[in-house]
């Protein structure tokens, strides 16, 4: 019987069932023909107040004007609600997004994958704790701020700073809210933390105490990563890499002064004459800082021979010579070889030609240098380099910048020619500093190559410009006493993908230090003094000035720090009283230690982590996960192994890439809003269809998409393997809104079920089908209440293992496959046409299947799941649970025995309706048949064959005496089957007009059909005007069944 079903979105069960009235083809003899009844319209007009037509007003689209009231019922009542009912609480730690710009798709995957987590554990009975925040502090937001204001860093004033950036923060965070609300993310969005609110701004500056009494803070002059474009210290974690970056190189010989010792070594190997020592750096601009040359002792050396400048000599790595030739493109003879560096350590001093009023500097050794590449004598400016300022600090050097905080050389890089080098910029893309260092040595014939080379190079992660290594004098974390118990705590931590483990260790295990100030207005400040000294000052930080400092902020507000006058001695604490004039340090904490402390916010219980997720993108490793991991490890008793992370799991999500694989950017016009999705802009428009009596649509009309909602969008995180980098465009977006026009076709249809005002469900609420699943003696019921059952659990499985993706996948699949292609198409005929008594055991069976469907749905696709749920008729929506309220556990497996019986009568259906289909579409395309029920099926196979497929169907419904054949049509949809176990000969041929038969392809070579085939051939009965089955006699104007329907129906009338 043909009706409105899931294939087609739009079309009424009545317009269905008048397309297939009409359904033309040509004409199929048999040699009952003749006496063949053709309904007329009237006739089969007359029997269509005697079917159930399932109806519904559900929509094909969401209604706009609906979805507010959707939206409020599914976030802010749906969150309420949750909260205050018992049960094990939950808790998703959010990581904050910057408060500095509108949402993006990245935004989208982020929220929306952990509302459908809390709303997964909402379904579990868990009690969800899931507070938004914001990251409001940072150059990034300065920066905007001050754009918008058309002002730049240079010429405003801390407090104007201030005051522009949090008012563009706070209007973000409204904005951003109301983008987070539209697209059905629930949380305690009232009570929402923004790391600039005064509440905690006061509790981040108390771990900083805490850490500071532990010995965990302290102050120094060394080097830290600079960003002269964002004029302040910078942490690794706010680093990104120039893989292309371009450096000019350089090779340079210093005039060396040898020891006796080493003289007479030389001697002895024919050198005679002054030797030099050649460096090559990728960084010329740091020679004016240069304090030393280092060697590896073990390392083999020689002495080269340049006759094109006048026999120079020269020392350099001997498995380097060879490169070098290469760089000046001629030979250089080798006139003693075999020195070790331990040689030259402590016998070779030379000068540096821009410090020479500091006198000779040592060639020394260090353990990291190799002969990989450059000379293999390593240039050591211990104020621009990290593994310097090791080696060196150990060695009594000191540390020498002579950069300012723009990234340009003081008058310090060259005190006897100043006006060579000073303001000249050391990082800019012309290399004016470089150039003009390289320009100096070559006059003074120093200089001995020079080459451009592509590297990989740290750039500032917000203005994307090159940053320095310069030492300054910065407030540092001592993260180096947390890594044994940082390491330890994260074994217990549960991630997701399991790759993010050693990722996260990588960066514990690679970090000694944390500096965690900033030379920035907009944030919290690091709470210390300094004590005037003439023309300096000296850091004062002790547990009560700190105390003292909290104590004030919190009375005067957090402000007041750089409105008060500097000098102001409502902020010196009575200990410092009259000992000298002391003011306020201008640094601010780094923005990593703001978020980082964020976990202050929520219950710290006895034992156990204070969050049991934390997700955020795979970047967060060295950024949100370190710094919160770090903070509340140096607040516990780390030393004793018992410190705890604060989290139970820890998932990553990938990036979003365009549908090409490439990230989105604006230059290349690749960047997708999420609003766009939820619009459907990005698919084509709908075709207009002609209204009759209308005139077509103008070619310049706007277009009309389809758009969906926030049910697209959500549909699509959910639908993506977000754990790894996630792909975004237009075939993506059409198989997510295909997907969504699947599930509302179902739905309207079970909704027209459920309503039938002939036939109004018998069962009491949803909640009582799955309490006591029902049971029916037909195997299409049974066999679908147990695949049922099997998705059930296969999606509850992805669910608790946040596999998304699969859950949806499995979904989908059985919408299309199960129900959709096969159970709903074997009982139309049932519903439509059948005994009441069956439409009835079918509603139970359906209504099961609805409720599981929005239960499954509930997380993902809020919004599609409160416009179903109110669309229920009143009465069964009353009694049941909302399905998003109930607690959902997969529905309770078949019995193992019965369980595999099922399986296997299910694999075996399936490849006879295969075979059938094959057989079905030949006979179309030869124009013999039009749908289904013009055939029969005989399956032939062997008597051993028919009693082994009898045996198994007749248990799966065991407490039933099955109708074999009978229920085998039905499952087909087709008007007779039969089985024999004869090969069809001439006797039976002349009875059929056509025939097609298909060998049966098995997906198991012991499969009792291995040799079987289906025969299909016309029905021998006429079509019955009312059930379309053909199912009468020539003489019937009805077939039985249909008969008694109709005459009950009279009676009853």
């Amino acid at each position: 019987m043909a009706d409105q079903s899931p294939k087609s979105a739009e079309a009424s069960p009545v317009a269905d069932l008048r397309s297939l009235n009409h359904q033309k083809g040509p004409k199929l003899h048999t040699p009952l023909d003749d006496a063949m009844l053709t309904p007329t319209r009237i006739l089969r007009a007359s029997y269509s107040s005697t079917l159930r037509l399932p109806k519904s007003p559900f929509p094909p689209r969401p209604l706009s004007e609906k979805t507010p009231l959707y939206l409020q019922r599914c976030t802010d009542d749906f969150y309420a609600w949750q909260r205050t009912r018992a049960g094990k609480p939950f808790t998703l730690h959010d990581g904050p997004p910057y408060a500095n710009g509108p949402l993006h798709i990245g935004h989208a995957l982020n929220k929306i994958t952990k509302d459908i987590i809390c709303r997964f554990h909402v379904t579990q009975g868990q009690k969800v704790s899931y507070i938004p925040g914001w990251d409001c502090h940072g150059l990034p937001i300065e920066i905007k701020a001050l754009q918008a204001a058309k002002k730049s860093l240079g010429d405003t004033d801390a407090i104007s700073i201030r005051a522009a950036a949090r008012e563009l923060a706070a209007t973000t965070v409204e904005a951003q809210k109301c983008g987070f609300k539209e697209w059905g993310v629930m949380g305690d969005w009232d009570n929402a933390y923004q790391t600039m609110e005064k509440g905690f701004e006061l509790r981040q500056l108390e771990i900083f105490k805490e850490m500071w009494e532990k010995g965990l803070v302290y102050r120094q002059f060394k080097p830290v990563y600079w960003s002269p474009s964002s004029r302040t210290a910078l942490a690794e974690a706010e680093l990104e890499y120039d893989e292309g970056h371009n450096s000019l190189a350089a090779f340079v010989r210093f005039p060396a002064q040898v020891t006796e010792e080493l003289k007479e070594k030389l001697k002895g190997r024919g050198v005679k004459g002054d030797v030099n020592v050649l460096i090559w750096t990728t960084t010329p601009w740091t020679l004016p800082a240069n304090k030393a040359i280092a060697v590896h002792r073990d390392m083999e050396y020689c002495v080269v021979k340049d006759a094109e400048k006048d026999c120079e000599l020269t020392l350099v790595a001997a498995t380097r010579v060879e490169e070098y030739e290469k760089v000046l493109e001629r030979k250089l003879e080798v006139i003693a070889s075999g020195l070790r560096g331990s040689d030259l350590v402590g016998n070779i001093q030379y000068e540096n030609p821009f410090q020479k009023a500091d006198g000779l500097q040592p060639v020394i050794h260090a353990d990291f240098v190799t002969d990989s590449t450059g000379t293999g004598l390593v240039h050591f400016a211990p104020g621009h380099g990290m593994d310097d300022y090791h080696v060196c600090q150990a060695m009594g050097i000191q540390a020498f910048a002579p950069v300012d905080d723009a990234g340009a050389f003081t008058k310090d890089a060259f005190p006897e020619q100043p006006e060579l080098l000073e303001g000249l910029l050391v990082s800019d893309e012309k290399r004016t500093g470089t150039r003009a260092v390289c320009n100096y040595l070559k006059k003074q014939g120093l200089l001995r190559a020079k080459r451009y080379f592509k590297h990989k190079y740290p750039i500032d992660w917000r203005t994307k410009q090159p940053v320095i290594v310069r030492a300054t004098e910065q407030w540092f974390a001592d993260v180096g006493d947390l890594k044994d118990a940082s390491m330890k705590a994260i074994a217990d931590v549960n991630f997701l993908p399991e790759t993010g483990r050693p990722r996260l260790e990588s960066f514990i295990q690679g970090r000694s230090q944390w500096c965690i100030s900033r030379q920035r207005a907009w944030g919290v400040p690091i709470p210390a003094l300094y004590k005037v000294q003439g023309d300096s000052l000296e850091a004062i930080m002790d547990s009560e000035t700190i105390q003292h400092l909290i104590n004030t902020i919190r009375g005067r507000g957090i402000d007041a720090w750089w409105t008060d006058a500097p000098s102001d001695p409502v902020w010196v604490p009575p200990h410092l009283a009259g000992t000298g004039t002391y003011v306020r340090g201008r640094d601010t904490m780094d923005v990593w230690f703001d978020s980082g402390t964020s976990w202050t916010l929520l219950p710290q219980p006895k034992d156990g982590p204070v969050a049991d997720v934390y997700l955020e993108g795979t970047d967060q490793h060295r950024g949100w996960f370190q710094s919160s991991l770090l903070t509340h490890i140096a607040t516990q008793n780390y030393s004793s192994g018992t410190a705890r992370a604060p989290y139970k799991t820890l998932i990553t999500h990938g990036f979003t890439l365009d549908s090409d694989g490439r990230k989105m950017s604006k230059s290349l016009g690749n960047v997708i809003s999420p609003s766009q999705i939820m619009s459907g802009e990005l698919l084509p428009p709908i075709k207009r269809k002609k209204q009759k009596g209308q005139p077509a649509p103008p070619p310049s009309a706007s277009p009309t998409y389809d758009g969906m909602g926030a049910d697209a969008l959500r549909l699509w995180a959910a639908s993506s393997d977000y754990m790894r980098d996630v792909t975004i465009g237009q075939p993506v977006l059409q198989s997510v809104n295909q997907a969504l026009h699947k599930y509302r076709v179902t739905f309207k249809w079970l909704l027209g079920v459920l309503s039938l005002p002939s036939c109004p469900p018998t069962f009491e609420s949803f909640n009582a089908l799955r309490d006591k699943p029902p049971s029916s003696p037909l195997l299409s019921d049974t066999l679908a209440l147990h695949r049922l059952s099997q998705v059930s659990a296969d999606v509850h499985t992805y669910y608790a293992r946040y596999e998304f993706f699969k859950s949806l996948n499995t979904l989908n699949k059985y919408i299309a496959t199960d129900l959709s292609a096969f159970y709903f198409e074997t009982l139309k005929d049932r519903i439509y046409t059948g005994h009441t008594s069956d439409c009835i055991t079918l509603q139970s069976h359906l209504g099961l299947i609805f409720y599981e469907l929005l239960q499954i749905l509930a997380p993902i696709t809020p919004l599609l799941v409160e416009e179903v749920w109110d669309h229920v008729p009143p009465m069964l929506r009353e009694k049941s649970v909302h399905p998003g309220k109930a607690v959902w556990s997969a529905l309770p497996a078949t019995n193992a025995a019965k369980g595999k019986a099922l399986d296997s009568a299910l694999e075996r259906v399936n490849e006879i309706n295969n075979a059938v289909k094959v057989a079905q579409e030949r006979l179309r395309a030869g124009k013999r048949i039009g749908s289904g029920l013009e055939t029969a099926v005989t399956l032939v196979m062997s008597p051993d064959a028919i009693f082994e497929f009898n045996a198994l169907l007749q248990s799966c419904v065991p407490h039933a005496e099955l109708d074999v054949q009978s229920q085998l049509a039905g499952l087909l949809v087709v008007s007779d089957f039969n089985m024999t176990a004869e090969k069809p000969g001439t006797t039976e041929a002349w009875e059929w007009a056509w025939q097609e038969s298909e060998a049966i392809a098995t997906t198991s070579e012991d499969s009792f059909l291995k040799d079987a085939k289906v025969l299909v051939r016309p029905p021998a009965l006429e079509k019955c005007p009312r059930c379309w089955r053909f199912a009468k006699e020539a003489w019937e104007d009805l077939c039985l069944r249909c008969d008694d329907l109709v005459k009950e129906q009279l009676a009853t009338a």
